[in-house]
């Protein structure tokens, strides 16, 4: 399993931008795919992005448009680039790797090398 350590939180006025890192060793060399998750205050996790290992990415309707996910392949990293925040989008922001697309059983290897560890993420505020 790998374990991903997110940076790049901080506090940032509405409408403005923050980019995301999310490092995480080997999940390019395993045909892992990320995961972004989102924690407002007070409320569970949620999914907001992901990136799979051919590169295919998906949002939640309420970032469509505004964030964007992306990787570099060479230094085992994902990005998160969010901008036009709102208040609505603090939070704690947490990257997992997931497994590559059409594995799906939990025993098989590809599910078990790219089911990741939670982390304990990285904060931004958007104060309102």
């Amino acid at each position: 399993q790998i374990q991903a350590v997110e940076s790049g939180g901080g506090t940032v006025q509405a409408g403005g931008s923050l980019r995301l890192t999310c490092k995480a060793p080997g999940f390019v060399d395993n045909d892992c795919g990320v995961d972004w998750y989102h924690q407002a205050p007070g409320k569970g996790r949620e999914w907001i992005a992901v990136i799979d290992n051919d590169d295919t990415t998906q949002y939640i309707d309420s970032v469509k448009g505004r964030f964007t996910i992306s990787k570099d392949r060479a230094e085992d990293t994902v990005y998160l680039q969010m901008n036009d925040l709102k208040p609505e989008d603090t939070g704690i922001y947490a990257c997992k790797t997931k497994p590559p697309r059409g594995c799906t059983k939990p025993s098989s290897w590809c599910y078990r090398q790219c089911d990741g560890y939670w982390s304990r993420g990285t904060q931004v505020t958007v104060p309102s």
